[in-house]
């Protein structure tokens, strides 16, 4: 593969982690002899988030419009036509975000291109582009062939791949100045809300202690909050838990919930289903405690005890406060 480009996503001023995930993947594909391109859609005023990509791309293409600032499906829709015919690339890489999935679906269908989402992998198997995505709540993965074609068009799932340890390049930055017409009325940016932090910011949390289903009770959520005092952390939890409003929404992880990056995270009766992993599996650490041997989080985590949560954490609780005096 000679060529990848990959479209540049950002939000209020600030490139998005999801960005430098896919620009890593695609180095890795590409290996020496290829070429990463950035693709960066936006306001003039935003120039100075090239600064962060072009050292990571051989090549940045900036299509520059007062109107690009702020995300407006049609109106991006528009733009993308007058930057994707000027890039050669045999693979076009987006997230698999709100911003990625409004727009990937009008890309492939007017360009004609085969088109997969939410890939959690990519692979060259004999020469040819194999994509990976999960089924069944993450315990299969299947691996999907692409029709042959001079494009191809894949979204990624947010923390599929690592955002850190990019490699370094000397990129060159292809400014074209924008002028996207039309009437775009039907669906226009307003605003952003964002979700209220609550109490706790698990987001920025070093520690984390996070409960799933095998705590069986909000009463038992103590059990955990014990042992994240000790280690210095804060109590999060998955999906179920927050639907049962044992833990506020504030505190859940995965697709649905927060992404974290921890330095460490210890999943105590959670299964680990893709949902969940997406929000944490770039954390430092990764501890599991489940009865279940085969549940998915195991698949990720760096340690994992195969037992009684409530067995295990009063002892692991009790040896932390012993260590730490």
């Amino acid at each position: 593969m000679e060529r990848i480009a990959v479209l540049v996503e950002h939000r209020q001023n600030e490139v998005r982690d999801i960005t430098f995930e896919m620009l890593g993947k695609a180095h890795q594909l590409i290996g020496d002899n290829g070429e990463v391109i950035a693709l960066f859609l936006g306001d003039p005023s935003q120039k100075g988030l090239l600064d962060q990509v072009v050292s990571h791309a051989h090549r940045t293409i900036a299509y520059l419009d007062t109107n690009l600032r702020d995300f407006e499906p049609l109106r991006y829709q528009a733009a993308f036509e007058n930057i994707f015919g000027r890039v050669e690339s045999q693979l076009l890489l987006m997230g698999q975000t709100a911003f990625g999935m409004d727009l990937a679906p009008a890309v492939a269908a007017r360009w004609g291109i085969p088109f997969t989402t939410d890939v959690v992998d990519l692979e060259v198997s004999d020469g040819e582009l194999v994509a990976i995505r999960q089924m069944y709540s993450g315990k299969v993965n299947a691996k999907v062939s692409l029709e042959p074609a001079e494009r191809r068009l894949l979204t990624v799932r947010a923390g599929a791949f690592p955002a850190e340890d990019l490699p370094t390049v000397s990129g060159e930055v292809q400014e074209i100045a924008g002028a996207v017409e039309g009437d775009f009325g039907a669906r226009t940016f307003v605003e952003y809300l964002e979700a209220a932090v609550g109490d706790v910011d698990i987001t920025q949390a070093d520690v984390i202690v996070s409960v799933g289903r095998g705590i069986k009770d909000a009463e038992n959520i103590p059990v955990a909050e014990e042992l994240a005092k000790a280690l210095g952390g804060v109590v999060a939890c998955s999906r179920p838990v927050a639907d049962k409003k044992w833990l506020p929404k504030e505190r859940q992880v995965g697709t649905s919930g927060k992404t974290v990056k921890p330095k460490v995270y210890i999943a105590l009766g959670i299964s680990g289903a893709f949902q969940h992993q997406a929000g944490m599996k770039n954390a430092g650490t990764i501890i599991a405690v489940n009865k279940d041997p085969k549940a998915p989080i195991f698949s990720i985590a760096h340690y994992g005890i195969v037992d009684d949560l409530f067995k295990v954490v009063p002892a692991l609780t009790e040896k932390v406060k012993e260590m730490r005096g």
